[in-house]
């Protein structure tokens, strides 16, 4: 759970008192001010915003599915859109202006580069997880170094997992939401199938 979705309040105290003033608009006027809310939340939101919790800023009834649509219809044509990652959505920059944003904005350090071993160790932990050291150099065919497996829990890419029920019971590894986030995932199953070779 994010610090961002820690300091949401729960349904109970939004309610549908939150709602009362808009009851005497025409549905139209209604849903459109359901659309502005659900915008609004996701523009102040750095991280995912689940569907519960856009749920919490419209009227009962409503469809977060459908103005999510109406929304995401809205921005067609428009340099940024609407994404669901990390089971939640999110406003996203669309690719294609990815080289006008670098030419005329400062996008700092990129902390996010990876060295080739970085890129695999991830993809293997991705795949294969809950995942110990040992069971990556299955797959590598040489030890895993701390270090870099330390710099992915640093970039908050990897996290412990359970304990592995091998010998000495060591810890695991498992990807964590930013790394939904970073790759661009609603899941763990929107990973592309692997291409095994025999």
């Amino acid at each position: 759970m994010t610090v961002a979705t820690r300091k949401r309040k729960p349904a109970e105290e939004g309610g549908a008192v939150f709602d009362r003033d808009l009851d005497d608009l025409p549905q139209e006027l209604r849903w459109r001010e359901w659309m502005g809310r659900i915008e609004a939340v996701l523009f102040a939101s750095a991280s995912p915003v689940s569907r519960e919790d856009l749920a919490r800023v419209v009227g009962q009834g409503a469809s977060v599915e459908m103005l999510i649509e109406d929304v995401q219809a809205e921005l067609t044509g428009r340099p940024y859109e609407l994404a669901q990652v990390a089971g939640g959505w999110m406003f996203r920059t669309r690719t294609q202006f990815a080289a006008a944003i670098k030419a005329a904005a400062d996008p700092g350090e990129q902390p996010l580069a990876f060295s080739e071993m970085e890129m695999g160790v991830l993809c293997a932990i991705a795949y294969h997880q809950p995942i110990d050291r040992a069971g990556l150099a299955e797959i590598f065919g040489k030890e895993v170094s701390r270090d870099l497996l330390a710099r992915l829990r640093y970039k908050d890419l990897i996290a412990s997992g359970p304990r592995s029920p091998r010998p000495g019971a060591p810890h695991t590894f498992v990807t964590t939401e930013t790394f939904l986030v970073t790759f661009d995932l609603h899941s763990l199953r929107d990973l592309p199938d692997l291409e095994l070779t025999t």
